[in-house]
């Protein structure tokens, strides 16, 4: 028998580690905090049971290479990353890397949870949450050329690669990139692959 699952929480910002850790132990979960990623590499235990919540930029040993040191461990702990620097190339990185979630800061708590309480199901449970009604709406309400440029984009394609791919011209392609992120009312490009990772319609291994 394997040890009770916790929720590894790995921050070098004390506060963000102490309110994520009484968030999670506000709903009953054990929660263990480390500010620096070697000290969480060094705590952790073989066959430990759980998940992590990892900061991305942190001194020292950054949150993608404790995520490529777990790997090699073998452990197969759900990660997830959580950033206030967050860019596409580095969303795409870290879920081809398997990265379970992805998650900008500063963050809804209970966004959070969910992620949390998804990825500490057994592998065979299937999961039943879904994306807030009021933004699988907003999905279902795309014209069809919005949804030929939500995929690509969520996916990691430019603006310039939509429109060649499409057949329009390049301000074509800009115009209907804005109505879609202004449709899902989100600001960044990483937003939109978040969105369709969430509603299903993108695979995350399958990224650029």
């Amino acid at each position: 028998m394997t040890e009770k699952a916790l929720v590894y929480i790995v921050d070098d910002d004390p506060g963000m580690l102490e309110s994520t850790r009484f968030l999670l132990e506000s709903v009953g979960l054990d929660a263990h905090g480390f500010h620096d990623g070697r000290d969480f590499l060094k705590a952790l235990e073989p066959g430990a049971q759980g998940c992590v919540i990892l900061d991305l930029r942190m001194p020292g040993l950054g949150g993608l290479n404790v995520q490529e040191e777990l790997a090699q461990r073998g452990c197969q702990m759900p990660v997830i990353f959580v950033s206030g620097h967050a860019d596409v190339p580095i969303v795409v990185r870290a879920f081809k890397s398997g990265a379970f979630d992805f998650i900008e800061k500063p963050f809804s708590e209970q966004l959070l949870l969910d992620s949390v309480q998804q990825a500490l199901q057994p592998p065979d449970t299937p999961s039943t949450l879904t994306i807030p009604p009021a933004l699988q709406h907003r999905i279902d309400a795309m014209t069809p050329r919005e949804r030929d440029v939500f995929i690509p984009l969520a996916q990691g394609y430019t603006s310039r690669e939509i429109a060649q791919e499409l057949g329009v011209g390049s301000k074509t392609a800009d115009l209907y990139r804005a109505r879609v992120m202004k449709r899902l009312d989100v600001q960044r490009p990483q937003d939109v692959t978040a969105i369709a990772i969430a509603a299903g319609l993108v695979d995350p291994l399958k990224l650029r």
